[in-house]
């Protein structure tokens, strides 16, 4: 089981992983591996995979690896599920060798019961990967050991595996144009997008909703502690372009903070409220509102309110979008 609304389960074959990029600064997995390793000083799958900093726990940039017993997981669960792969990893880490990734490709051709939902912020690797030659074949191989039919099954499984779903996590405009690109020249069945947590605005290109175009959009804020807050117009915006452009989208959670669900709506106490710019700078309301000056007024002009502990703000402009989409047999 797990909490994420867009997945059923979680399966993490290997942990460990390396800060990149800004939406990497207060990932959950970093606190959640130090707290593993902490609680649990017997499972070595988790020794030494953070360090601590005064800003918290961060990768050291070991990645661990489960036991065989974690790693054909799916293959014992009959049920179909959903499984969100590596939650505590990227599968394209560039220290996991291309043999431990054709493994988990492997089992996932073998559990085609369920759907496997990848994100990377290693798009050039994961690109490089999966047009690699005889990628399939490698992973028939590694398959070898995991059923007496193993090989002729795999080999015999259309490629790209239908029932997995590859996707890129963008935090802002700069990583969607990095990144997406890469993504939508991976051969895949789905192509998604995770911008969670949303820290700029971002605009779909308009190439990248053509085909072969993105397939799914998934949009979060960042919660825990320092969280940063996502300005309602960024939101927004993604939701818009998804409509217009058919593309199913899905809004995760607001985060820390969340827009206000109606003017007349009960504020609270202003250490529970802040003051939001475009571009997303931030000040508490108290700051914003002591200081005669319109041009600061004008700037943090949208007002935000904190989600209260165990509060799961998910409503966007009075409605849950859990839209999701429809695998196909084979793309480009």
């Amino acid at each position: 089981m797990t909490s994420i609304e867009w997945t059923d389960a979680t399966w993490n074959p290997f942990a460990g992983c390396s800060v990149i990029s800004p939406g990497c600064t207060n990932c959950y997995a970093m606190r959640m591996a130090a707290r593993i390793e902490r609680m649990k000083p017997d499972l070595a799958q988790y020794q030494g995979l953070t360090k601590q900093t005064r800003a918290g726990p961060v990768w050291t940039g070991k990645i661990g690896l489960a036991d065989h017993s974690k790693l054909t997981e799916p293959l014992r669960r009959r049920k179909p599920q959903r499984i969100f792969v590596n939650s505590m990893s990227d599968l394209f880490h560039e220290t996991i060798p291309d043999h431990w990734i054709d493994e988990i490709f492997a089992v996932m051709a073998l559990s085609r019961q369920h759907t496997f939902q990848i994100l990377t912020k290693r798009a050039d690797l994961m690109r490089e990967y999966l047009t690699m030659p005889l990628v399939h074949e490698n992973v028939s191989y590694a398959g070898a050991h995991m059923a007496e039919d193993a090989v002729d099954r795999i080999a015999d499984t259309p490629w790209p595996l239908p029932n997995v779903w590859l996707g890129v996590s963008v935090e802002d405009q700069q990583r969607a144009n990095e990144r997406i690109p890469s993504l939508l020249a991976t051969p895949a069945a789905v192509r998604w997008i995770s911008a969670e947590p949303l820290l700029g605005r971002i605009d779909l290109d308009e190439a990248w909703l053509k085909s072969p175009r993105l397939d799914w959009v998934v949009v979060g804020g960042e919660s825990g502690p320092n969280a940063r807050p996502m300005h309602p117009h960024w939101v927004r915006r993604l939701r818009n372009q998804c409509v217009t452009s058919g593309v199913p989208f899905f809004f995760k959670q607001w985060g820390a903070y969340r827009a206000r669900h109606a003017c007349t709506e009960e504020l609270g106490s202003a250490e529970t409220r802040i003051e939001v710019a475009e571009n997303g700078d931030w000040v508490p309301y108290r700051r914003r509102v002591s200081r005669d000056d319109q041009q600061m007024i004008d700037r943090f002009s949208t007002e935000m309110i904190r989600t209260k502990p165990g509060e799961k703000a998910r409503s966007l402009d009075g409605r849950v979008w859990e839209e999701f989409p429809k695998a196909k047999e084979r793309m480009p």
